[in-house]
């Protein structure tokens, strides 16, 4: 009987042979094999057990051979499996160094070495395929994407241009402004004045804005102290229809309530401290600084502002060719590059021309002056609306 194990699963066979890695196949026969096994170790025993039996299979085991001389002892075969050896291969990253030949790179490096360039030119590779036409990192791909900072082409043209065309000053703005209330008052009062048409002005157009102003000035409430004794519901009534006239009116007995404790009747002379009252934005706040106080921090950007110079293309998102998406983002990126000279009179030139030629809806581009440098010239010259009815008008004839 020849029996071939791979593994000895049997604790019989395990106890009893020593296996040894370097000595296999290993023939024992069963008589010796059982016989090693038959005396176990116990406290009783006189002499302890063999811990290991080890018989050569050179050896003659006796008892083994029968009559005519040959083995009739069937052999038993054990084998064993040598453990396989996990071999771990360390790959260490290589510098190359990205050699230009012909002005051409012969390596490409990963995305994200492109960031970690190193001073001497070296990149750190994984991989070096050759490629032939690689462009070099140093090489810039050229774009219409203005820098930061730098002024739009032909700015200088197109505010000219708008100056002739403002020239007539026939817009709203140019009699009915922020900027013309309180014109008769002292200047203490006519700060506050300008200071309440400001907050009125927002989303409001410019005649409604004005005669809110006139309406309170007529009952003397354009003073801190007389608002801060007025009831707000008559404020209500008087400044209605402005926008929000309802918040608007809440937010006037809060501003002479603190104009009074704060400045003794006066307005905030700092932008800081016209910001922290209740309804002022950065707008206003400009706009109060300009004329109030005769000191440019900063731009007035109102709604006209900020469409007129989107349409120009004298702004745009940082590092994009996208539109700015609110008036404040506008300020920003026009104070990069506008001299500060132009900082004061920009709001009510641009304003103007937004209430007369430049419109929100259908601007009039064919009569502008300064269309051929406006890249959204005729882009903007019909509606969705007026194509509806043009269509409708196609249909009836």
């Amino acid at each position: 009987m020849v029996l071939s194990l791979r593994k000895p699963k049997c604790p019989l066979f395990s106890s009893a042979v020593a296996f040894s890695p370097f000595q296999f196949p290993l023939v024992l026969s069963e008589p010796a094999l059982f016989r090693s096994m038959s005396r176990p170790k116990t406290r009783f025993s006189s002499k302890p057990l063999e811990s290991k039996t080890e018989i050569r299979a050179s050896e003659p085991i006796p008892g083994s051979e029968s009559s005519n001389g040959t083995s009739s002892v069937p052999e038993l075969r054990v084998f064993m499996r040598k453990k396989r050896v996990k071999r771990t291969i360390d790959v260490q990253e290589e510098e190359h160094e990205a050699k230009p030949q012909n002005g051409k790179l012969c390596g490409l490096p990963d995305i994200e070495e492109f960031a970690y360039k190193r001073a001497n030119g070296s990149f750190r590779l994984r991989k070096s395929t050759p490629a032939s036409d690689v462009l070099p990192v140093e090489t810039e791909v050229p774009s219409s994407i203005r820098p930061i900072g730098e002024p739009p082409p032909n700015w200088e043209k197109v505010l000219e241009g708008i100056r002739k065309i403002r020239s007539a000053e026939d817009a709203p703005v140019d009699t009915m402004g922020c900027e013309k209330a309180g014109n008769s008052l002292p200047p203490k009062e006519r700060r506050f004045a300008v200071l309440v048409s400001s907050l009125l002005s927002s989303q409001t157009k410019d005649n409604v804005t004005h005669g809110a102003i006139q309406r309170l000035l007529q009952n003397g409430l354009l003073t801190a102290d007389a608002i801060d004794k007025a009831d707000e519901a008559t404020i209500k009534t008087l400044i209605y229809p402005v926008g929000f006239y309802t918040r608007k009116a809440t937010n006037l007995k809060k501003i002479a309530k603190i104009c009074l404790m704060k400045y003794d009747g006066d307005i905030p002379s700092s932008l800081e401290e016209l910001l922290l009252l209740p309804g002022i934005g950065p707008k206003m706040a400009h706009l109060v600084m300009n004329v109030g106080w005769n000191n440019v921090q900063g731009i007035c950007v109102d709604t006209h502002v900020h469409r007129i110079c989107n349409r120009l293309g004298w702004v745009s998102r940082p590092g994009t060719k996208q539109k700015t998406s609110s008036p404040e983002e506008t300020r920003k990126v026009l104070q990069l590059w506008l001299p500060k000279e132009e900082w004061d009179p920009i709001n009510p030139l641009l304003v103007g021309f937004g209430q007369t030629i430049c419109t929100p809806l259908r601007p009039n581009c064919g009569i502008c002056s300064v269309s051929e440098f406006c890249p959204s010239a005729f882009n903007q010259t019909s509606s969705p609306s007026s194509k509806s009815k043009k269509s409708g008008m196609r249909k009836k004839l």
